[in-house]
């Protein structure tokens, strides 16, 4: 009897914890507002990791292209040489995400698109040779490259205007937080604000 007392207390206990139901999280609370946040940033994050890694790619391709070119021997060596090293100058010209401005995106986008125009007026040279499938095929993917800026920009600034916007609402919870969550700004845009 002790026996059946004790396991009829033990159940009900067990019974009683298991029908507990979880506090109900509070979407408008500090906690819940750090966590939306963290995951809109993680999104903001990633489009800008495709979009670096899309344009370091063309860098990459574009270097390998003037080394091919480089092989043929009626090529112009010394402007091979200087578009090399603009090549080569790129990514540390490249706009930041936090500091981006639209005056540094265009001198950014016309030194890459000069460059592009100098290897185009290569391979159209008269007189030059054919340019070799290797070059010919790594320009195609050059442009491939190119052709992708626009969306992979395009998909960056959907994520970060759900982070201002989200950031602009939920201001007083996230400053409530403190450390980096107090000191958030919105995060530039490629779009022309008005």
């Amino acid at each position: 009897m002790k026996n059946t007392l004790w396991l009829a207390l033990l159940l009900a206990a067990l019974l009683s914890a298991c029908n507990r139901t979880p506090k109900p999280f509070d979407p408008a609370s500090a906690a819940a507002a750090k966590a939306q946040l963290d995951v809109l940033r993680d999104s903001v994050d990633t489009r800008w990791t495709q979009m670096m890694a899309s344009d370091d790619a063309k860098i990459v391709a574009t270097a390998q292209m003037i080394s091919e070119l480089e092989r043929n021997p009626s090529t112009d060596k010394q402007l091979l040489q200087q578009l090399s090293r603009a090549n080569s100058r790129l990514q540390a010209r490249r706009y930041q995400q936090l500091t981006m401005q639209s005056a540094q995106i265009d001198q950014y986008d016309m030194a890459q698109d000069s460059l592009l125009t100098s290897l185009r007026g290569i391979l159209q040279a008269p007189g030059a040779a054919a340019p070799g499938t290797t070059v010919q095929n790594t320009f195609a993917t050059i442009g491939e490259y190119d052709g992708l800026v626009v969306g992979y920009r395009v998909q960056y600034d959907r994520a970060a205007k759900q982070f201002n916007n989200y950031l602009q609402l939920h201001r007083n919870e996230l400053q409530s937080l403190g450390g980096k969550y107090g000191q958030l700004t919105p995060l530039p845009l490629f779009e022309l604000q008005e």
